[in-house]
């Protein structure tokens, strides 16, 4: 907005002070030229005087005289003709006329006088020539042509035209610096309003911006816009209210339902133990989501606990988890487990990420296929990869996987609400990862969790 501001005042400023500078340069020319045109007349009237004795005393000795020293002092040639346009007298110059002034000269021994030269840029002649008729009682008995050299002229209007171009530049500097700053005053509560967004984005919910500066259009905006923070304000305050009584709430019945697996558990025998340590691990990873719900609602934000965690042995896990759901729907759960693949990461986070990508892998998958869950190391980073064979999904709508809310048109009846993958998403931005969703050419879906990588133990 600034830039097209700035535009919209230069470019007519540039367009006026370049037209008044040029007009200026060339009224500039023009009077120089004039002056020098007036000079020349004069000397060419004395000659002509003097040249009309002459020639009627039939003597060239005074008048050539004259136009010699003439020559001598100004650089002015002088040259006489008489009636038959031979040369009478010469002040230095070359008896050989050029065409174009030997056609004036027949002009003036015809009787026509001289006329103003036309108006020329001063590189455009290297010498000037007038020719006047010498009269004697009504009749021409020769003509007089003064030729003077353009030099002196043509110096003082490239000094004017320089003098005007520095005053030009000057003005149009002048001009870009008030334009700039007539555009930062304009835009100044356009400024504050984007460093208030700025500020909300960063999580400052109680910035405003002042209602009685800025025009009256702009007063309008600041008013909608503290308007507007004031709701989203509110509304993250309920938010974090919900988030915080339902954090509190759920804590009590969940560390009840602990206390009674640890009580059931006395009374089973050995067979039960691996089921009663995985209730037991679902317990305490539920307890630990918890504690980040309450940081997020106490904060804004997770206090995440950054460790080093073995990928390869968490995909393993937590595929051994979704394995009775997935069983349900007859799908099989399968993690290779290869080597360790460390990555110093937040172990909740990532297993909350896990969960929901594997949620939606479970639930587009057709009965009797497998989802694939494991781990493996790409460069300097780490990826975990969810693999299924459900529908899958074009290019197109891959890049869109990721979008709140997005659904495919082919989900049919399947439920959901189109928030899983944009959940993992943002959960992995808050440890530094990404989340890549690619269509394989064989069908299915591929999710990558992308994270930071770590030493391997």
């Amino acid at each position: 907005m600034r830039r097209r501001l700035v535009v919209v005042f230069l470019v007519p400023l540039v367009a006026i002070l370049l037209s008044l500078g040029g007009a200026t340069a060339w009224s500039a020319t023009r009077s120089i030229q004039q002056a020098f045109y007036t000079e020349q007349l004069g000397d060419l009237g004395y000659f002509v005087t003097s040249a009309r004795q002459a020639l009627r005393s039939g003597s060239a000795t005074v008048i050539d005289a004259e136009v010699t020293r003439f020559h001598e002092v100004y650089g002015i040639d002088v040259v006489v003709f008489d009636l038959s346009g031979g040369t009478w007298a010469a002040g230095g110059g070359s008896d050989v006329v050029p065409d174009d002034d030997a056609e004036r000269v027949g002009l003036a021994l015809s009787g026509r006088r001289a006329e103003a030269p036309e108006p020329v840029f001063p590189w455009g002649a290297a010498e000037s020539s007038l020719v006047e008729p010498v009269f004697d009682d009504g009749d021409v008995i020769g003509a007089v042509m003064l030729s003077a050299d353009v030099e002196a002229p043509r110096t003082r209007i490239l000094q004017q035209i320089l003098v005007l171009t520095l005053v030009s530049i000057a003005a149009i500097g002048l001009g870009v610096l008030l334009v700039f700053q007539l555009a930062r005053w304009v835009l100044s509560p356009v400024r504050r309003l984007d460093e208030a967004m700025i500020a909300i984005e960063r999580g400052e919910m109680d910035t405003r911006v002042a209602e009685d500066t800025g025009p009256p259009e702009l007063r309008r905006m600041t008013r909608v816009f503290n308007g507007m923070a004031d709701e989203i304000e509110r509304v993250m305050t309920r938010q974090q209210e919900f988030a915080l009584n339902a954090s509190h709430e759920l804590r009590n019945p969940l560390n009840a339902l602990l206390l009674r697996v640890e009580h059931l558990s006395t009374g089973l025998g050995d067979d039960w133990k691996d089921d009663v340590e995985e209730t037991r691990e679902e317990g305490r990873r539920m307890a630990r989501i918890l504690e980040t719900l309450l940081g997020l609602a106490r904060g804004g934000r997770a206090d995440t606990t950054m460790s080093a965690v073995d990928l390869s042995t968490l995909a393993a896990r937590r595929a051994d988890a979704w394995r009775e759901v997935a069983s349900q729907r007859r799908i099989r759960m399968h993690s290779p487990g290869a080597g360790a693949v460390m990555s110093i990461t937040d172990r909740t986070i990532v297993e909350s990420a896990l969960d929901a990508v594997i949620d939606n892998a479970v639930k587009f998958s057709p009965a009797d296929s497998v989802v694939e869950v494991d781990a493996h190391r790409v460069g300097g980073r780490c990826v975990l990869t969810v693999r299924d064979r459900g529908p899958g999904l074009t290019r197109e709508q891959a890049a869109n996987a990721a979008e709140r809310f997005w659904r495919s048109d082919d989900s049919g009846d399947v439920p959901g609400s189109g928030l899983g993958l944009a959940i993992a998403t943002d959960l992995l931005e808050s440890v530094g990862g990404e989340l890549h969703v690619d269509s394989p050419e064989d069908g299915g879906l591929l999710v990558s969790l992308v994270l930071p990588d770590g030493a391997e133990g």
